[in-house]
């Protein structure tokens, strides 16, 4: 069976996708994944054994508006491509995971009466899916919390299984640390800000080493691939280390005593699916505030602590972040509650729930 995935624009669209494509390969069908040519996914897919198109599509501005300008122009053209595509491909089943990238795709194949089922991975559903869920025959999403933001049809299924991650592999955090180079006599703690880096966390992170107050502990950090140029001088041989993307993240997660974080849905299930002690920094003008919906859904569950970024200083690091990394009592209190919303195995029920739809089409 042919399977097409859309999504994409940023990594937390695209991983999904990519976990999703895993599954369904490894089970004997055909898939093929959509994205944006603008989109993260350009670089990333050809590093993948999976067929792919990219579209000429680009997300719609919210604080440099002018730029929508040429939007109108673009829509159109997407519009036809992802026509295009799916006259191309002539899939089963389409499913979108979110962003610019999947819009085009899921409506022409709802129109065409081809099955479509979403998977939205935040607490807060992005505005793709919100106007997709009506017409889509199922809904599989991240955060139950989402339920309540969408309208779906009353043929349309809504599941909770959680957001689909590559699973958690046996890695053992001695060897990952030495993989890293980092010193086995202090605590580890791993700074990510997501595919595209975050500069307030890495302007923060670059303080506390100037300032030398990074204290007893290792520091893995994520600056993401358009700002890892400008950090690397900072890294220290066998205390910090420094790196763009992380792909895979395994051997990170692995490392790490404690996770520092942006709270995008698809970092928040990887860091529950591996039970990891974290403390996220949503992105305050993150689309419709969402990571902060997804911040505050594990803190509120005991599961990670809630740094607002205004708070996240030089000084919070030494005082907060580097004590709690050797706090055992906390950190094993966070783990548990982690563990508890971690859905390892999404993907594998996700999928096996959306070749349902093959049957009934």
């Amino acid at each position: 069976m042919k399977i097409l995935i859309a999504g994409g624009g940023t990594g937390g669209h695209l991983m999904p996708a990519l976990a999703l494509a895993r599954v369904a390969a490894d089970q004997g069908h055909e898939v093929v994944l959509v994205g944006a040519t603008r989109g993260i996914e350009a670089q990333i897919l050809p590093r993948h054994p999976f067929r792919f198109h990219v579209l000429p599509m680009e997300p719609l501005y919210r604080r440099a508006w002018w730029r929508n300008a040429r939007w109108p122009l673009i829509a159109v053209q997407a519009w036809r491509a992802a026509g295009q595509v799916l006259r191309e491909e002539r899939p089963a089943i389409v499913i979108g995971t979110g962003g610019y990238a999947a819009g085009p795709i899921v409506w022409r194949a709802q129109n065409a009466g081809v099955p479509t089922a979403l998977q939205e991975q935040n607490a807060f559903p992005g505005l793709t899916q919100r106007l997709l869920a009506r017409r889509a025959r199922q809904v599989h999403l991240g955060f139950p919390e989402a339920r309540l933001r969408l309208s779906p049809g009353r043929r349309t299924q809504v599941f909770v299984f959680g957001n689909p991650i590559t699973p958690p592999s046996a890695i053992d955090p001695s060897a990952a640390r030495t993989e890293f180079g980092l010193s086995g006599k202090h605590r580890t703690v791993l700074v990510v800000g997501g595919s595209q880096g975050a500069r307030a966390l890495n302007e923060t992170i670059s303080r506390v080493l100037q300032r030398g107050l990074l204290g007893d502990v290792n520091l893995l950090w994520g600056t993401g691939t358009v700002h890892v140029d400008r950090y690397a001088p900072l890294a220290m041989p066998g205390r910090v280390v420094v790196r763009g993307f992380f792909d895979p993240i395994g051997a990170a997660y692995a490392a790490a005593d404690l996770v520092v974080a942006r709270a995008g849905a698809m970092t928040v299930s990887e860091l529950c699916a591996w039970a990891k002690p974290s403390v996220l920094v949503p992105l305050p003008t993150a689309a419709a505030d969402h990571q902060t919906f997804n911040a505050r859904a594990l803190a509120n569950a005991g599961a990670s602590v809630l740094l607002l970024e205004r708070e996240f200083t030089a000084d919070a690091f030494s005082k907060t972040i580097a004590p709690l990394a050797h706090d055992d009592n906390r950190l094993d209190a966070l783990a548990r509650s982690a563990r508890g919303r971690g859905h390892p195995n999404a993907a594998r029920t996700i999928m096996e729930k959306v070749l349902e739809l093959s049957q009934v089409a």
